[in-house]
């Protein structure tokens, strides 16, 4: 099995479900006798919640040494919003990312989905990283919300969703939100990490893409392969 580098914290809440799903992914394919050697370093969520880009890509730039001096062969991202540092990291590493993106496109090209939702927090559906990411490398179109509901999506996921607060009003948010774009996407890209643990069990007319299942099967992959 092959040494992945978890880059957690972002939240923590988040972090315990990548750490979890892979390593029982992980054991189910393998007969349920082996659980596979992690690398996990957590950060301070603080960091990402001061937006300060130099701060982020300074400080996952320092973990990803770290991991990879740790002799980590690939690095995972336990989260949408902090793939932002990944251009900047990414040239002065050795080893890869296994970036969400390419996970969130392998699973569309499987069910021909074209256009997409991409709900999560305001950076995560403001700036490239994801939304320019899936449509240069992979040719899909990107819907976002207006820019109320982007605001009201960012209260949720930051004051909530990553502080282990999943409330009916966030439920509700999202599943009228979803609502309104049934006739125009073809399927739903659940952008931040918490929001398939807040609408797990729960089903729309449109399917979802939910990032931390597609990234741990990636992750599992690696591992395995």
């Amino acid at each position: 099995m092959k040494l992945l580098g978890l880059i957690g914290g972002t939240s923590y809440h988040s972090t315990l479900e990548y750490y979890r799903d892979i390593n029982a992914k992980v054991a189910d394919q393998l007969g349920g006798s082996q659980n596979p050697e992690l690398l996990l370093y957590s950060i301070n969520i603080d960091v990402m919640r001061r937006q300060d880009e130099d701060e982020i890509n300074q400080t996952y730039l320092r973990v990803a040494k770290t991991l990879e001096q740790s002799g980590a062969e690939a690095l995972l991202i336990c989260a949408n919003t902090p793939h932002m540092a990944v251009d900047f990291v990414q040239p002065k590493i050795g080893i890869p990312f296994l970036h969400i993106g390419n996970a969130v496109a392998k699973d569309s090209k499987k069910y021909n989905f074209k256009k997409l939702l991409l709900l999560g927090n305001k950076p995560t559906m403001t700036k490239g990283f994801l939304k320019d990411y899936l449509t240069s490398k992979h040719r899909l179109e990107i819907v976002i919300p207006d820019e109320t509901d982007i605001e009201k999506s960012h209260h949720f996921v930051s004051k909530e969703l990553t502080q282990g607060k999943f409330t009916e009003e966030a439920k509700t948010f999202y599943k009228e939100l979803i609502i309104t774009f049934e006739n125009e996407v073809d399927a739903v890209i659940l952008g931040c990490t918490e929001l398939p643990i807040l609408l797990k069990n729960e089903t729309t007319k449109l399917p979802f893409l939910a990032t931390t299942d597609l990234h741990i099967q990636m992750a599992v992959d690696f591992i395995i392969d």
